[in-house]
């Protein structure tokens, strides 16, 4: 996690605060899914930081879902303060390949940055290697960059939520 803080904090321009949650996360948990709702995990972080102006990712080991869908890799506020990301599906060793920390830590820093950037407005881009386009499966994850396309990045530069004049052109692992 001191990790994915650094280079979120150096790649948004943005100060960095760790922080457990005081709710129980146990509370979005469905028995029938066997699985947590990323939505009211959503919820929760939200009213958590009510009374903040702050921007929150809350990063979970727990299998997320939506109603509608199987599973969630992460969900975001639209244009709000909260979003939240799974690593329960991005290790390698998941999917029967041998394990590779380096290609989990990528495939969770893109949904970060994805999720991130729904809070700052953004909508899923066409753009194959933006890293707004959707995934569904983790071979999507895998095909992305993990910045934004120029177009994408414009409106993240432009958000009250960053800095007034981050550095262009920021790229992770570059």
């Amino acid at each position: 996690m001191d990790r994915l803080a650094t280079r979120l904090g150096e790649s948004f321009g943005l100060e960095i605060h760790r922080k457990m949650p005081s709710f129980d996360p146990e509370t979005a948990f469905d028995k029938s899914r066997g699985q947590y709702n990323s939505t009211i995990l959503l919820r929760l972080l939200l009213l958590e930081m009510a009374e903040s102006s702050e921007l929150v990712l809350g990063v979970t080991g727990a299998d997320l879902f939506v109603p509608v869908l199987t599973y969630v890799f992460g969900e975001a506020q639209l244009g709000g303060s909260a979003a939240v990301v799974s690593m329960n599906r991005l290790p390698p060793e998941v999917y029967g390949l041998p394990k590779n920390d380096e290609l989990l830590y990528d495939r969770l820093v893109k949904e970060a940055v994805h999720e991130l950037g729904h809070c700052f407005g953004l909508v899923h881009c066409a753009n194959p290697a933006c890293v707004m386009r959707s995934s569904t499966y983790v071979e999507d994850i895998d095909l992305k960059e993990a910045w934004y396309c120029l177009v994408c990045e414009q409106t993240v530069n432009a958000s009250e939520k960053t800095p007034e004049s981050p550095p262009s052109g920021r790229r992770f692992g570059r």
